[in-house]
């Protein structure tokens, strides 16, 4: 893996990280569908107008409009609607925590669907993995954790698994920024009815804080990350960048605790860290060896 490479997995592990602790500072002034609608309509609108002034269109293939409705839906609508309904009721660093173990899903349905064999080395990541969430959540439930909030993070997880099964290899192409900004809109679309007859009604406390957690998420995890992920896809594939994956558990902690002052206590260190080398496990292992040099048919 080259230099760009790993810069810009690094990147994009910190922002989806940071994104957590955004949502949280969101979801509390203002309803949190409402909120994404306004993320996903305003994130579309900046990307597929930046994508058609440079050259880009809609004139997607078929694997690329599957990505943009199963990505719009999966992982826009019912990942992170779930996700953002959670956060009211949950601190970010846990919604980080149990979003991060994605990788880990995908390794485990992948097996249990027969798609893919699990290694000897995936195996001691999955229960690595599984090991340092039991850690952190029942600490933090026996403080309190709201278990219903947990569970939707749960359930928005396996949400965002069955999008990356579904659209596995899809890296974008040529018109990555527009398809980037049409999940989005598919996001907003499908999330349109659901907080109509949700939140209808509901306040919204406008305030400097509520416009810079928006600002951010719409800027930072709602174009660039996206455009970063779908970018180290299609230069290194999936496997490898979903790797990256393994930071994220102990940025979401420490970047919650700095900026929100939440919880920060050893379980949660050792906790992360152990989730963190369970991730680099399975996507290590599932990394294929290069095939060895020589003359064609040695």
């Amino acid at each position: 893996m080259d230099l760009k490479s790993a810069l810009m997995g690094i990147s994009f592990a910190t922002i989806w990280a940071a994104a957590f602790t955004a949502t949280r500072v969101a979801v509390v002034e203002m309803p949190p569908l409402l909120a994404l609608i306004m993320r996903f309509g305003i994130s579309a609108a900046i990307a597929m107008g930046l994508a058609a002034a440079l050259g880009q269109s809609l004139r997607l293939t078929r694997a690329e409009w599957r990505t943009v409705v199963v990505f719009g839906l999966c992982q826009n609508a019912l990942y992170l609607g779930l996700n953002w309904t959670a956060m009211q009721r949950v601190e970010a660093s846990a919604a980080a925590i149990i979003a991060s173990m994605m990788p880990l899903m995908v390794a485990f349905f992948g097996w249990v669907s027969g798609r893919e064999r699990l290694r000897p080395r995936a195996v001691a990541g999955l229960v690595l993995g599984i090991a340092g969430v039991t850690l952190i959540m029942s600490v933090r439930l026996r403080h309190g954790l709201d278990l219903a909030g947990t569970l939707m993070c749960v359930a928005a997880g396996v949400a965002l698994t069955v999008a990356t099964l579904a659209v596995r290899g899809a890296g974008g192409g040529s018109n990555v920024l527009m398809i980037v900004g049409a999940q989005m809109a598919v996001g907003a679309l499908a999330l349109v009815i659901p907080s109509a007859l949700l939140e209808w009604g509901r306040p919204v406390h406008w305030s400097p804080r509520l416009a810079w957690a928006m600002g951010f998420s719409i800027l930072l995890p709602g174009i660039l990350a996206t455009f970063i992920w779908f970018r180290l896809v299609t230069r290194i594939g999936a496997v490898k960048a979903a790797a990256f994956h393994f930071l994220s558990p102990p940025l979401g902690v420490a970047i919650a605790a700095l900026a929100l002052g939440e919880r920060f206590g050893w379980t949660d260190v050792v906790g992360s860290l152990i989730v963190a080398a369970g991730i680099l496990l399975v996507q290590l292992a599932r990394v294929q060896p290069r095939p060895a040099q020589g003359r064609p048919g040695i």
